[in-house]
């Protein structure tokens, strides 16, 4: 009989050398990507910024006075390539062009380790709608002590580079600051019951009235046998000012797209891509001068066509529920507002059909029109997008997912 002896579990001494190892590595690993993101930059520059030209790609100022543009086209591409947004791409370029070309003196310290990269993105972000010099002020004066700078002493370094190199920027800028009045409804993130965070600062004044009509619309609502509490009457008085300041100016008209399906405990919100309890959905149809419309099932496998350029109501209908969001990896930009693609230009033959046409945001279409990215359907939802490097990235619209092989 052989006896294997069980392997010792390693020491902490052990374990926090391996952590310090790993956390080193990462780090290493971020300079190298940061690097490659300034080099992918400078091998794909772009001219003198068009303005005028407004659908066609051009160049892209990415980052402040001085540094070079780059080629619009080539953004999408590094994006993939590292697990982002086409934004999220374009922010990280534009960073390492900022740091690079604008922050010379602290694109070293990055460099050489000595300062993270996150920390050099975010001087990056606040140097980029500096003039040049005051880029250069910044550098020489963050560089050297940015190690034990705090972040409110960096903040202030730089607005004194703005009302030194840029005092008309500097001006506007404390304008609208004595004027950074904002109401907020925040509709993108909605709770599973149905509720969304309001959130303002608002004039005096203004405040005062506003606040004088939610407290009698709350005591409204109580006097009418309401029995919930203030906080929750006050929450529905808000809603019911706007239903009336609405109504004053004709029929109110309010659409909030809701998919249920049979033995679903959860409906889905389109615009907003959250999920609410069915229970909350009955709740909204019970409000009085709430007018429900409901649409018939449509077959997203049934093949619709029609021989005009521009899709029927149906067919438009058929895309953006087939496909809710823009068909590249990543992209999250809603179908409602985007464009359809017609995947095989209609020039050429392609068809205004189901098999066809897909949604693509702006930006993105103009990839697929004027470069060499080419889009294939492997699915109902399903898209292969092959980048002019011969990458494959393929993207899943109901999944929101994204991979990548190399051509």
């Amino acid at each position: 009989m052989v006896l294997h002896q069980a392997t010792p579990a390693p020491t902490p001494g052990v374990l926090l050398a391996a952590v310090e190892d790993v956390h080193a590595g990462l780090a290493s690993l971020d300079v190298d990507l940061f690097s490659l993101a300034a080099q992918w930059a400078e091998a794909h520059p772009g001219e003198l910024v068009d303005a005028s030209v407004p659908w066609h790609l051009r160049p892209l100022e990415v980052a402040g006075d001085g540094a070079p543009t780059v080629d619009e086209a080539c953004i999408a591409e590094f994006a993939l390539a590292t697990g982002r947004s086409t934004d999220g791409g374009r922010a990280y370029l534009g960073d390492a062009v900022e740091c690079r070309w604008g922050l010379p003196k602290l694109w070293e310290q990055v460099m050489a380790g000595r300062v993270p990269v996150w920390k050099a993105r975010r001087v990056a972000d606040l140097t980029r709608s500096l003039p040049l010099e005051g880029a250069t002020f910044v550098d020489a004066h963050i560089s050297p002590v940015i190690g034990h700078s705090t972040w409110a002493q960096l903040e202030r370094t730089v607005e004194e580079a703005r009302v030194r190199f840029d005092p008309a920027e500097a001006e506007a800028r404390r304008i609208a600051a004595a004027e950074d009045r904002h109401f907020d409804i925040d509709l993108a993130h909605v709770t599973y019951d149905g509720v969304v965070h309001v959130d303002g600062d608002l004039d005096l004044a203004d405040a005062t009235l506003l606040d004088e009509a939610v407290t009698t619309g709350a005591a409204e609502l109580a006097a009418l046998g309401s029995l919930e509490s203030l906080h929750v009457r006050r929450s529905q008085a808000a809603g019911l000012l706007a239903r009336r300041a609405l109504s004053g100016q004709g029929e109110l008209d309010l659409t909030i797209y809701v998919h249920i399906s049979p033995d679903d405990p959860v409906a889905h919100v389109e615009h907003t891509r959250s999920i609410v309890a069915v229970e909350q959905v009955e709740s909204w149809c019970r409000q009085a001068g709430t007018t429900v419309t409901v649409r018939p099932v449509l077959d997203l496998n049934e093949e619709l066509r029609t021989d005009a350029y521009a899709p029927t109501d149906r067919l438009r209908e058929q895309v953006v529920l087939t496909n809710p969001t823009c068909i590249l990896p990543g992209c999250r930009r809603p179908a409602r507002r985007a464009d359809l693609d017609h995947l095989l230009e209609h020039e050429r033959g392609g068809p205004t059909g189901s098999v066809n046409l897909a949604p693509e945001c702006r930006g993105h279409h103009r990839i697929k029109t004027h470069t060499d990215w080419t889009v294939t359907r492997t699915g109902p939802a399903t898209f292969a997008w092959t980048s002019p490097h011969g990458r494959v990235y393929t993207s899943d619209t109901t999944a929101h997912h994204h991979r990548r092989r190399a051509g």
